[in-house]
């Protein structure tokens, strides 16, 4: 299955600013690109377009990152890859095994911790307390799946950068960001660890949900590998294009602007093609 997703977002800055973008594939995706990669950072004076020349570096979590001084005014950030993906859904490991934490490889701890947006600390007792009777392992991923979906409300218009997964275990409602920070802290507070992680999810052989947008799941660690978790969709989907994973939003920041950036356009799709790079049409039905 072809995959093409794409991207433009304008940003109106007051003033000259340093910024990060993690917008590019995550480099384990390399063997997947079908063409070069594109990512354009360009200056926009009316007619006017001016290319930047960014550069880029792996961060500690081996995702590729883009830097670059943005000078004052208008500057678009524009994207496509072309990727092949397994036409499958989601795994499922009923079996799935929860290792002790002192059996855990090294590199995994660090996603048993607290970190910006997942207060495992302030949220341990009540995870023992809504959890603690299920079996270690898949189940018990799964059922802290299933509890934060069905009692957290999606809404955008709850959207704020600045929301914990206390403040929407709390207030029971929020995006996509906000499901999977509860779930990962549910998750680590009961020792499985658990990564954010962000990418395309475009209507890939389903029917159109709306405008796109880059999308959020997360990752749990059983049975010796990572397993995708949504406890936003909560169901198993097929199309998921990874950019970034870590610890949490902080760590995979679409955009990091170090002053005032002000959004005037945001247009992220990802959808399936053809051999001649025409698009797929949507179903009126799942295709699973």
């Amino acid at each position: 299955m072809l995959l093409r997703s794409e991207f433009v977002i304008e940003f109106q800055l007051p003033q000259a600013a340093a910024m990060i973008g993690l917008l590019r594939l995550h480099p384990s995706w390399d063997h997947r690109v079908m063409f070069p990669e594109q990512l354009r950072v360009e200056h926009v004076a009316g007619e006017a377009v001016k290319t930047i020349e960014p550069d880029e570096y792996i961060d500690g979590f081996g995702n590729r990152c883009t830097r670059f001084l943005a000078p004052a005014g208008q500057i678009r950030l524009s994207g496509e890859s072309l990727v092949t993906v397994d036409a499958v859904i989601d795994p499922i490991a009923t079996e799935a095994k929860q290792h002790p934490v002192e059996e855990l490889p090294t590199e995994v701890l660090q996603f048993l911790l607290s970190s910006r947006y997942c207060q495992v600390d302030q949220l341990s007792l009540v995870a023992g307390d809504l959890f603690g009777h299920t079996t270690p392992g898949w189940a018990r991923a799964i059922w802290i799946r299933d509890w934060v979906h069905s009692h957290v409300r999606f809404d955008y218009m709850s959207a704020r950068p600045i929301k914990t997964a206390l403040d929407v275990f709390t207030e029971r409602v929020g995006v996509c960001r906000d499901f999977q920070h509860l779930a990962i802290t549910m998750c680590r507070a009961m020792n499985i660890p658990a990564r954010y992680v962000t990418g395309y999810l475009g209507d890939i052989r389903r029917p159109y949900s709306g405008a796109g947008d880059f999308s959020a799941w997360y990752e749990v660690y059983l049975d010796g590998r990572w397993w995708t978790m949504d406890a936003r969709h909560n169901d198993e989907r097929m199309g998921r294009v990874l950019m970034a994973l870590g610890r949490d939003a902080t760590d995979v920041a679409i955009t990091t602007s170090f002053g005032v950036a002000n959004l005037l356009k945001f247009y992220v799709e990802s959808f399936e093609v053809d051999e001649a790079g025409n698009k797929v049409p949507l179903p009126e039905v799942p295709i699973l």
